[in-house]
């Protein structure tokens, strides 16, 4: 009961919540004092920042006729990496913006010297420098308009609680509007003071969506300066998927190499064997020499089978000769459920991505032969602009989960390291949705 109530206590709160207009709920807002709070850190920080960088780097460039000022120009940089750490981790906190840390260091050997080389060549070092020498004036720019704003705002706005200050301790009649030798304005009638109060209101609607736009600003400084660079990013992905690929390559030549040594390997000794026994007792026992050969017979049959299986697990001959339909359909015809394949490609792709794309559905259909417990099943392949799209269907139990390192995570892996994506649709109950994308390049 009392988890129910607070459901529903929690949906009637938010529903009246959103019936408040934005202008009005946004001065009362956690966020809106967030944002504020990071503009008010920001003017001390900048100040920080600013004369940090621009002190290490007129050091260091000073010194640069000495070798001093390399490390100390490294030094400078180093700093300003560890002080963009602090800022992420602000923006992260107060204006809920997740920026990754740059690309790491490069470092060309060990020690010292390698260590200054590389931070020296970092570009990510000097646009962090970058941005500790820009964020000084914006930080004073965006600090004195907010806090002007939002002074003068709720100064305004209480100007009824607080206008007798004026007659009583400072011996005039209210806030001066206007004065000169002869004449003088001073707000203090009813009009005059609910006119500044709904002025003042006007102020506190605004002043939370000017300071989100200062801190727009902000967001694209910290991500713009102090994330990786979209080249640096590229080459970080472009490593985890080479990484992903030899450790592929290397499980399948362990593959290979297992079914090679249990399977075929196996049965060709214990044939040789047959065959050494069968020819020992070909002179003097015939018939049993026979019963020996056609035993032989029967192991050979089944370690072609064998071969021929490996064969088409590490590249099926009907794929390189007639394409992904006739090999697709030679897949499903094996599926212990009724499968139909839909191929509609107005080529073939180059041999890579025909061969990803043909195991990417082999091993699908063996997951939905294995664990499905489905009546049938669909696969469809078709190409949209530039990328190759696969979707295996069934009408299974469903919870199949491609996060909690089941064979799926290694098959979206695999496409991952080609660009690929792989998304799973499998809720409790089914159907299970399958949908592998694919670079297209045509062969």
């Amino acid at each position: 009961m009392a988890t129910e109530y607070g459901d529903g206590y929690g949906s009637w709160g938010e529903e009246r919540r959103r019936r408040v207009p934005a202008g009005l709920r946004a001065p009362f807002e956690a966020r809106s004092w967030r944002e504020f709070g990071y503009v008010l850190l920001g003017l001390p920080i900048g100040i920080l920042l600013f004369t940090y960088a621009v002190t290490m780097v007129s050091v260091g460039a000073g010194l640069l006729i000495t070798f001093l000022g390399v490390p100390v120009l490294a030094a400078g940089l180093a700093g300003c990496r560890g002080f963009g750490a602090l800022e992420r981790a602000r923006a992260r906190a107060l204006l809920g913006v997740e920026v990754a840390a740059p690309e790491p260091l490069r470092t060309r050997g060990r020690g010292a010297m390698a260590w200054m080389g590389a931070v020296l060549r970092s570009g990510s070092s000097w646009r962090q420098l970058l941005y500790a020498v820009a964020q000084f004036p914006w930080s004073v720019f965006s600090f004195v308009v907010a806090v002007t704003f939002w002074t003068y705002g709720w100064a305004l706005l209480t100007y009824p609680l607080w206008f007798w200050v004026f007659p009583v301790w400072a011996g005039q009649d209210g806030l001066q509007l206007y004065g000169d030798e002869t004449h003088s304005v001073y707000l203090d009638n009813p009009f005059e003071v609910t006119v500044t109060a709904l002025v003042g209101l006007l102020f506190t609607m605004a002043t939370p969506w000017i300071v989100r736009g200062l801190t727009m600003v902000d967001r694209g400084m910290v991500v713009t300066l102090l994330g990786p660079s979209r080249l640096g990013a590229r080459v970080v992905e472009l490593e985890s998927d080479r990484g992903v690929v030899v450790d592929t390559a290397a499980a399948d030549l362990r593959r290979i190499e297992r079914d090679l040594h249990d399977g075929a390997q196996a049965r060709l000794v214990a044939l040789a064997m047959d065959l050494g026994m069968a020819k020992e007792k070909l002179a003097e026992d015939p018939r049993a020499a026979a019963v020996m050969v056609d035993s032989a017979h029967g192991e050979v049959k089944t370690a072609l089978r064998e071969l021929r299986d490996l064969a088409r697990g590490i590249h099926p001959a009907v794929l390189t000769d007639r394409g992904l339909d006739a090999a697709l359909s030679a897949v499903a015809s094996r599926c212990v459920v009724p499968v139909v394949v839909e191929v509609d490609l107005p080529a073939r792709p180059v041999p890579a991505i025909e061969g990803i794309a043909y195991f990417t559905v082999s091993e699908l259909l063996q997951n939905v032969s294995k664990h499905a417990g489905a009546s049938r099943a669909t696969v469809d392949v078709w190409r949209v602009e530039n990328r190759l799209m696969l979707q295996v269907m069934d009408d299974g139990v469903g919870g199949a989960d491609a996060g909690n390192g089941s064979g799926l995570a290694g098959l979206a892996e695999r496409i991952g390291a080609v660009d690929g994506i792989l998304v799973v649709d499998s809720p409790t109950g089914g159907p299970t949705r399958v949908t592998a994308e694919l670079p297209w390049r045509a062969a």
